[in-house]
């Protein structure tokens, strides 16, 4: 029995010649609707349909254009931490309207310095790359920047010529600790974020300090150290207990019984974020203290369930969405006559350090560099 031939290819064109319309037309209906009425991008897709036409060819489009209309965020964490972290989901929103509103993918690469990752960042089909708090000295930043690709990089890595966006963590975190200290609240502890990429939980030692690769983490170490101080307390003698990220709220209560179990007992906890406080929070009822009377606590980055818990908390609140959005519109070219993004934090002064509540600036250093 003869074979068939096989089916012409629909074009374009053809899609056009059948509507009645342009090639432009046709191409609008696809990729920029907005171009058209309703009644003609319906009528332009009805016929597509007919013919049996799916839309333009993405590969073709990018051996025109020389775009792919991708970009690629590198993320610090493993894939599923993106998606449960209260902070980097905020960040992500800010990233996808941008991307939504100018028809651009996002494609997440999680930076883990394994064989795959590596190959991913080295294979990706992307216009450029989005740096998300990545250690300085990580393999990933090497294998972004080899690409020649556009790259913006947030927190974390600080690279000449490259466009930053961040905040002064340093200066926020020594308005937490002057804001404890303002109380009265002078035998601290502080819950920390990951000073290392090694998943370590437990007491921190300067040696661990010295070292730490994450520039968020030690700043806002810095920060409090420098309030601290101020106050005329060694800053050494404060004690410290790491939390992994990954570790979650149940890491963060495990560290912050640890410190609510020395003697003499904190009346004070600085937490590094709102997930590591919210631990200290259950941490505090497990053991029958009262938040704020026994022990007052700050978080920091000012996530929605932050207002939502009882007592609600005290934090150090950052512009999560719009980090993210303007790390976007830097990147897909979006008009922006600044490189470096300094944006503002301010103090939310609630129930689990206070019995009022109010919100003043956290001081940061705000504006841009050219």
């Amino acid at each position: 029995m003869k074979q068939s031939k096989a089916r012409k290819s629909i074009t374009l064109l053809d899609v056009a010649r059948a509507a009645g319309v342009s090639r432009t037309t046709v191409s609008n209906a696809f990729n920029r609707p907005d171009q058209l009425s309703p009644e003609v991008q319906q009528k332009v897709l009805a016929v597509a349909k007919e013919l049996g036409y799916a839309g333009p060819n993405p590969m073709a489009r990018m051996l025109r254009t020389g775009q792919t209309g991708a970009i690629g965020l590198i993320f610090s964490e493993a894939l599923p931490y993106a998606f449960n972290d209260p902070v980097s989901i905020a960040f992500l929103q800010g990233v996808s309207k941008v991307c939504e509103r100018v028809k651009a993918s996002l494609l997440i690469v999680p930076a883990l310095d394994s064989d795959v990752a590596q190959q991913t960042i080295q294979q990706a089909a992307v216009d450029g790359f989005i740096l998300y708090c990545i250690p300085d000295e990580s393999e990933a930043v090497v294998r972004v920047l080899d690409r020649q690709l556009p790259v913006v990089a947030v927190d974390q890595p600080e690279l000449k010529g490259i466009p930053f966006i961040g905040i002064d963590d340093r200066q926020a975190a020594r308005t937490a600790a002057l804001h404890l200290l303002s109380l009265n609240r002078r035998h601290l502890g502080i819950i920390a974020m990951d000073f290392h990429n090694d998943s370590y939980a437990g007491p921190v030692d300067p040696q661990r300090l010295k070292s730490a690769i994450f520039r968020n983490a030690l700043h806002r170490w810095w920060g409090y150290a420098d309030a601290i101080r101020d106050a005329g307390i060694d800053p050494t003698l404060v004690p410290i207990e790491e939390s992994p990220n990954s570790n979650g709220v149940d890491g963060a209560f495990a560290a912050a019984i640890a410190l609510l179990q020395r003697h003499p007992r904190p009346t004070g906890i600085l937490a590094m974020s709102d997930i590591l406080a919210l631990g200290a929070l259950r941490a505090a009822e497990h053991l029958g203290l009262k938040v704020p009377e026994d022990v007052a606590i700050v978080g920091f980055d000012g996530i929605p369930l932050a207002a939502q818990v009882r007592p609600a908390l005290t934090t150090i609140q950052q512009p999560l969405v719009e980090k993210g959005a303007i790390a976007a519109e830097i990147l897909l070219g979006i008009p922006n006559k600044k490189t470096t993004h300094i944006l503002e934090t301010k103090l939310v002064v609630r129930q689990s350090s206070s019995k009022g509540s109010r919100e003043q600036g956290a001081g940061s250093r705000v504006g841009s560099g050219e």
